[in-house]
């Protein structure tokens, strides 16, 4: 990611202090959870400004539970509400000057990251912001219901379907150094475990 600018939040008494405190120290970390949800900078950036901006409002009622818990299930309902929103929405006409994008990095770590990366932002919002908060943040099922509104189920439902989806992309395999395409996963009769 690019050097990382943490926005100047106006000061006027000692609970803007703490928030400004909390602003500054947690800024970084905030907008790296946002990207893992949006794949984009700008959107991640965005998103972590709106949601402290409503932390802000709050601030008296927030400081005294847990802030950057507060601010994380904002940054990931607003992600899963800005994907459904951007289904829903025109497609704008691409333009016929394109910029030209930066050279890829050669390297084979670089190339296996970018196809994860595309393979992550072609699942719905509310599956990635699931397999986000499950495998990179590593919270429980139980969190990662609490944080995005919804049950257990859903989020070990929403989980399985993404992998299940990621695993027979052969791009993806190839990329992550799995043999070829894997057929659908189904439980073993002996153990009721997925093989």
């Amino acid at each position: 990611m690019a050097a990382e600018v943490v926005p100047d939040v106006d000061v006027e008494g000692a609970d803007d202090g703490d928030f400004h405190a909390f602003v500054q120290s947690r800024w970084s970390a905030l907008v790296r959870y946002a990207y893992l949800l949006t794949g984009d900078l700008g959107h991640a950036e965005d998103l972590v400004q709106v949601a402290l901006e409503g932390t802000w409002r709050r601030w008296r009622h927030v400081r005294a539970e847990r802030p950057e818990v507060y601010v994380r299930t904002a940054i990931a309902r607003r992600a899963v509400s800005r994907g459904r929103m951007l289904r829903r929405r025109v497609r704008e006409a691409e333009l016929t000057s394109r910029v030209e994008a930066p050279a890829p990095d050669p390297t084979e770590a670089s190339a296996a990251r970018e196809a994860v990366w595309r393979e992550l932002r072609s699942l719905p919002p509310r599956m990635r912001a699931v397999v986000v908060l499950r495998v990179w943040e590593d919270l429980s099922e139980a969190e990662t219901a609490a944080l995005l509104g919804c049950s257990t189920g859903a989020v070990k439902s929403q989980l399985s379907r993404a992998v299940d989806r990621l695993a027979g992309r052969s791009a993806l395999r190839e990329a992550v150094g799995l043999p070829g395409a894997a057929g659908p996963r189904t439980p073993d009769p002996m153990t009721n475990e997925e093989r």
